[in-house]
């Protein structure tokens, strides 16, 4: 059994009511796009076409997801409108799939003789320390030891209230002072880790991307030093994007996967917003995994990405 459990029925209402307001917008519309029709037609799919760019899909994923349906159109020859709901859950299901992490439903942590080493990125606002806070609160509940390493020096916020979150779930963390060099601050949490036996250490970074080239550098040069402690760390780069912003968080998944090589993504605050499409989207244009999605402000509102759940609570 992995540190989040199965999907129970308290996750399931949690994840209804975090996704209401994309759902209601969706079904919205396309129950407007179907009145008074009994078949999927060009009319219907021209429809549906704009009910997902509208909803922050985007253009290209939804343009396959079309496509799909079309292809289903032509070899049943007849779909009526009743099924377009199902055939709609099937289709982004599997367009989920193909870049999914299934480890990340449910999981442990690998066996090493070091500490699983997370690297959080993400611009600032978008909820990369609440998320990195919940993840601690997480795997700390499943008994694992947490340290947590204040790497982003930019800003004293930043440092300020991670050390908030540390406190609150009880777990260790190294800092440095405002200006000190993040990658100095990531060798002495994974030196501490390592020698207290910490099973995870979750590294959060800078957020900026005025300068792509210096963001670059600076992620490089974490990596590079943290490798001197873990060879292989990262473990995991996990990119924060605040669903609410649509379009802004496929341009800043753009920005990130091009400075440093992202391997999955958290999208956070999707409970305010009708633009949960993003999730589709985003995964898909860019073939990483949705790891956790943000459906609230309690800690158990970070839920680990599932898709068919996610699916169905968008078109049941």
């Amino acid at each position: 059994m992995g540190i989040f459990g199965s999907f129970t029925k308290d996750k399931k209402e949690s994840l209804d009511k975090g996704l209401a307001k994309t759902k209601e917008s969706v079904l919205k519309k396309l129950t407007r796009a179907v009145v008074g029709k009994t078949k999927v037609d060009d009319s219907v799919l021209d429809d549906l076409e704009e009910i997902l760019i509208t909803s922050d899909v985007g253009v290209d994923t939804t343009l396959k997801i079309i496509e799909r349906i079309e292809s289903r159109v032509a070899k049943d020859k007849f779909l009526s409108t009743n099924e377009l709901n199902d055939i709609l859950r099937e289709e982004i299901a599997d367009l989920l799939g193909e870049n999914a992490n299934e480890n990340a439903i449910d999981f442990d942590l690998p066996k090493t003789d070091h500490p699983y080493v997370i690297m959080v990125v993400g611009v600032n606002g978008v909820g990369k320390t609440t998320t990195i806070g919940k993840l601690a609160a997480k795997f700390k509940a499943a008994g694992k030891k947490v340290v947590l390493g204040a790497a982003d020096t930019f800003r004293a916020a930043a440092i300020d209230q991670l050390v908030v979150w540390a406190e609150r779930v009880d777990v260790p963390i190294v800092k440095q002072s405002m200006g000190s060099d993040p990658a100095s601050v990531a060798f002495d949490t994974l030196s501490s880790a390592k020698t207290n036996g910490a099973d995870v250490v979750i590294i959060d970074t800078a957020g900026r991307l005025h300068n792509k080239i210096n963001l670059m550098s600076e992620l490089t040069k974490v990596k590079r030093v943290m490798q001197k402690i873990v060879p292989d760390a990262p473990n995991e780069v996990l990119l924060v994007l605040d669903g609410s912003t649509g379009q802004n968080a496929f341009e800043q998944a753009k920005q990130f996967t091009l400075a440093t090589e992202v391997s999955a993504l958290a999208i956070t605050k999707l409970d305010g917003t009708a633009k949960g499409g993003v999730v589709i989207g985003v995964s898909d244009q860019f073939s990483i995994p949705v790891k956790y999605i943000g459906i609230g402000e309690g800690v158990d509102d970070l839920q680990v990405f599932d898709r068919n759940e996610f699916v169905d609570s968008l078109f049941r």
